[in-house]
């Protein structure tokens, strides 16, 4: 098999570029085995409390919160505030768009 390395570079629209960046910073929230733990916990209950969470991993209740901010504002999940708790749950939508964006990629 050769390699097509002489032909001419892709020309990126603003669009394709701003989907990579998005796919990227998806990917790096995935990062660490404890976040890609905690996913999958997700995806197996409609919602769950913080404690919950913290039950499943080997993981001190600060660092289970740290990774859980790191998710959250990559928008792998959502939370919500109930009295002194927070429910937390996967966001569907995002999974969906990380699916097509793989996709697209590949």
């Amino acid at each position: 098999m050769e390699c097509q390395a002489d032909a001419a570079p892709e020309t990126i629209s603003e669009a394709r570029l701003q989907q990579r960046q998005r796919l990227a910073k998806l990917c790096k929230a995935l990062g660490h085995p404890a976040r890609l733990q905690i996913l999958q916990f997700l995806a197996t209950v409609p919602t769950c409390f913080c404690g919950d969470i913290v039950k499943q991993l080997p993981l001190a209740q600060s660092t289970v919160s740290q990774h859980l901010k790191i998710l959250k504002e990559a928008g792998w999940i959502q939370g919500e505030i109930e009295g002194p708790r927070t429910c937390y749950w996967l966001h569907q939508e995002t999974l969906a768009e990380f699916k097509a964006l793989v996709a697209e990629l590949l």
